[in-house]
């Protein structure tokens, strides 16, 4: 059964990026190993170590759609129309770049909750994604997401853009799957319901 999920890689004090929106270290464990994990955009492909190898597959190979913000959007020059994950992007926004065509796999809407129902139709029976840490933060206010996963890294930025912020209530999770890899640990939440 499909379900829809988030996946940030995250600093041991829950940033995604420093204040200019600049990863840093965040993502050095997508090249610490010597396993090769390739994506659907050629022009990327990951090396890791086994287990995080075995993370990645999951993560990725079951995605129908992703869903990502406008800001994240521009900062990855809109993946050149090709996300690695190799799925349609929906992008949340109240300002469509006015050359939208030039993305033909990607859909410009204005609210978290539309975004992720034409996401679910343009996954089929496979898992839509949120990429971006406020959709995220939308969707699980809305009581919309099943899984919240983490790669936690070993880096504290002291300040920047919080994975998770204003949520709008409590939420409660169930215990995660842990898988300890090098440079991050991955850490997978159900949503209890």
């Amino acid at each position: 059964m499909s379900k829809i999920l988030t996946h940030m890689t995250m600093s041991l004090d829950g940033f995604i990026a420093d204040p200019h929106d600049n990863p840093g270290e965040l993502f050095d464990w997508y090249g610490s190993g010597d396993v090769t994990v390739p994506s659907s955009n050629e022009d990327v492909s990951f090396e890791v170590d086994e287990a995080s190898a075995a993370v990645l597959r999951d993560l990725t190979t079951n995605v129908g759609a992703l869903v990502a913000g406008r800001r994240l959007f521009d900062i990855a020059g809109g993946w050149g129309d090709n996300h690695p994950v190799g799925a349609p992007v929906v992008v949340v926004t109240h300002r469509p770049p006015e050359d939208a065509d030039r993305w033909p796999r990607t859909t410009f809407l204005d609210d978290v909750g539309t975004a992720i129902d034409r996401a679910r139709e343009l996954a089929g029976d496979k898992d839509v994604t949120i990429a971006s840490a406020n959709v995220a933060q939308q969707a699980l206010t809305l009581g919309l997401v099943d899984e919240v996963c983490v790669s936690l890294v070993p880096v504290l930025f002291g300040e920047g853009i919080p994975y998770f912020a204003n949520l709008g209530g409590h939420h409660l999770l169930e215990d995660p799957v842990v898988v300890q890899g090098r440079r991050a640990l991955h850490l997978r939440y159900p949503v209890r319901r």
